[in-house]
């Protein structure tokens, strides 16, 4: 009888993984930090071996704590960090580079010279995603363009590319698979998200060998199975296995994630939405034979910005005490922080956009800045919803959320407030990991139906909202004039 599922989550701050019973339950968790490289300004790495020593070690961890044998698990699921890239042979396994994060900005050039050659338009049309340094595409012709012959390696098959997904199946499974799954793989800029496959038009224009490209599978279903011949069976990006994770399966449901940065993605059912409003229509994931998609908008600092306000400002010591700090003013005094610290996401996408503070007096005080930076997270987010709502033409009913920063009981009572609709946290926090588990699950029959999994989910508090439309509209006016000033470069 098995008992558990194992859920490997790999982030861009830490290597977690996670023990799941039947009842949706965390039975046991460990985690490492993951080491961020900056070789200069808005350059972002990591170490791909350091990433893959920290998923197998908190692996070990949480069986080693559970006293959990390898047959009481029934599958393996996988949620990562998405678009950072990594590149490796594929007779040794060695990484050439250290993997280029999401993050990284350095591709913003090459962006510029695709749009200019006029390929935005076929890029948007093909893969619901805009020409920006954010997406894999661009960071793998950087990879190839500056690695002792990469291209003649990549076109004679001698390179492998992988998110992090196919990077650490590629461990698991000791090189015998190369395998990304839908949602990953529609994050690259080479898949055309109709018929979920890689693109040749868009492999010519990015100038990416097919052969050096992973097999595309479906998010739900055993594709693989590890040294031990546990099944991999679950396989998502961190956001859309957050999206299931929090039960927003049919369309119109709609969850931000509070993490290093924030991702709001409403469902939208089993055809893309072209956004109107500069947001991506991304795979959610693939099931049964079908994909299911969702509308995304992406902010590229939220949580990020408290990490900020610690380790660059030395306002406080840890982040859990910005609250504390926040609360101890009325409201911001007027201050705005846009924290454009690697340019501006969704619905901007304004790549060379630096942050601001704006609208310091001499009353102006620590807790003023604090409040300000954890507004910040909220502002952005209302700006994601409105487009949203644009995009689906309906207004939308609540916010489900997740992520370190849904903690802060401020910045959700805040954040209902502009909105003017509830922001509901649920129960069990882990939505990432949850949500490659229960996609691992459903792929074995660990769970039965999906309507069994709805039944785990339950509301631990809703935060409703109770701002004057007045005073909310008058706060949206503030942000949005810091925004123009941001983008007057």
């Amino acid at each position: 009888m098995t008992d558990f599922i194992l859920a490997l989550d790999q982030g861009t701050t830490s290597s977690r993984a996670l023990l799941v019973d039947r009842a949706g339950a965390v039975r046991a968790a460990a985690q490492q930090p993951i080491r961020q490289i900056y070789p200069q300004p808005g350059w972002v790495e990591q170490d791909p071996e350091e990433i893959w020593r920290t998923q197998q070690e908190t692996a070990a961890q949480v069986l080693r704590e559970a006293d959990c044998a390898t047959q009481s698990i029934a599958a393996i699921g996988i949620t990562n960090q998405r678009e950072t890239t990594v590149i490796w042979e594929r007779a040794s396994g060695r990484p050439v580079h250290n993997a280029i994060v999401w993050q990284d900005r350095r591709t913003a050039a090459q962006c510029d010279a695709l749009r200019a050659a006029g390929h935005a338009p076929l890029v948007t049309q093909r893969t619901g995603l805009l020409l920006d340094p954010y997406f894999s595409g661009t960071k793998i012709r950087w990879l190839l363009d500056h690695i002792p012959n990469g291209q003649a390696r990549a076109r004679a098959g001698e390179l492998c590319f992988g998110t992090i997904d196919s990077w650490l199946i590629w461990r698991l499974t000791e090189g015998r698979s190369h395998i990304t799954d839908v949602s990953n793989a529609s994050r690259t800029l080479l898949m055309n998200l109709d018929s979920a496959r890689w693109d040749d038009d868009l492999l010519e224009i990015l100038q990416v060998p097919r052969a050096l490209l992973p097999e595309i599978v479906p998010s739900c279903a055993i594709s693989a199975s590890d040294g031990r011949g546990i099944a991999i069976a679950g396989i998502a990006g961190d956001q859309q296995a957050a999206l299931f994770g929090q039960r927003c399966v049919r369309p119109g449901m709609v969850k931000n994630t509070y993490g290093t940065g924030c991702f709001m993605l409403a469902h939208t059912g089993h055809q893309p939405v072209r956004s109107t409003q500069r947001l991506l229509s991304t795979a959610a994931w693939m099931r049964d034979g079908r994909t299911q998609y969702a509308l995304e908008g992406s902010v590229f600092v939220a949580g990020a910005a408290v990490q900020w306000l610690r380790d660059g400002l030395g306002l406080i010591r840890e982040a859990a005490e910005v609250e504390v700090l926040a609360r101890a003013v009325e409201d911001n005094g007027g201050v705005y922080l846009v924290p454009a610290f690697t340019g501006l996401g969704a619905p901007y996408w304004d790549p060379r956009a630096t942050g601001l503070l704006t609208g310091i007096t001499r009353g102006t005080t620590a807790a003023h800045v604090a409040r300000a930076t954890l507004e910040s997270i909220a502002f952005q987010t209302a700006d994601l919803m409105r487009a949203m709502e644009a995009d689906a033409g309906q207004a939308m009913t609540e916010l489900r959320v997740d992520g370190g920063a849904a903690r802060n009981d401020l910045l959700m009572q805040f954040q209902a407030d502009l909105l003017g609709v509830p922001v509901v946290r649920p129960r069990v926090w882990e939505s990432t990991a949850l949500g490659a588990a229960y996609l691992a699950g459903l792929a074995v029959g660990f769970w039965s139906s999906e309507s069994e999994l709805d039944a785990l989910w339950a509301a631990e508090r809703r935060f409703e909202p109770a701002m004057a439309a007045g005073r909310r509209d008058g706060l949206m006016a503030g942000w949005e004039l810091a925004v123009r000033r941001v983008r007057m470069h």
